[in-house]
């Protein structure tokens, strides 16, 4: 298990760096396949929000970016676990990555204040000073606490990209 520090988030997230632990699909096409063919790719498409799956010949740039991210981390993923939980978008036509873990969501994030499942939470839990990410969802940005049966913002968990995603958890991968 390795112990993550995201600055912008002000938290420290503990993330299993092994598949089962979280599920998230890539979507579309898989990774491209040579390393130079994905950024190519971002290149030409600029933007694109398409969670790509990786491959081993991403590896390289996939590991500088893993410890651009984590870089108290012991060690790095090995190639099964860099398959489970590595995901690449193009951003700013450059290829970006983000490693799958516990509380690490790399899918576009809910930046609504107004959480149905934070109000449901305090329906039936109306004073509680915190409300879980079970309940708001672990897409959240804000985090809510339950003021007379009505959930409140506290703060902010994630800073957002201008894609919508969480800033600090996608590095760019290098072009070799």
């Amino acid at each position: 298990m390795a112990l993550f520090r995201f600055p912008d988030a002000g938290l420290f997230f503990s993330a299993v760096l092994m598949g089962g632990m979280v599920s998230l699909a890539p979507t579309g096409d898989a990774a491209a396949g040579s390393s130079e063919e994905l950024h190519q790719l971002c290149r030409r498409l600029r933007n694109d929000d398409t969670l790509r799956e990786y491959s081993p010949a991403l590896r390289a740039g996939t590991i500088a970016a893993f410890k651009r991210l984590a870089p108290n981390a012991q060690g790095v993923p090995a190639d099964d676990e860099l398959k489970t939980q590595a995901i690449f978008r193009c951003m700013g036509g450059k290829v970006l990555v983000c490693f799958v873990g516990a509380n690490l969501p790399c899918a576009k994030m809910n930046a609504a204040r107004d959480n149905p499942g934070a109000n449901r939470f305090c329906r039936e839990n109306p004073n509680d000073d915190d409300v879980p990410a079970v309940a708001a969802g672990h897409d959240a940005v804000y985090s809510y606490r339950c003021r007379n049966g009505r959930a409140e913002t506290t703060g902010e968990l994630w800073k957002l990209d201008e894609r919508g995603f969480a800033k600090t958890l996608w590095a760019e991968v290098p072009e070799r």
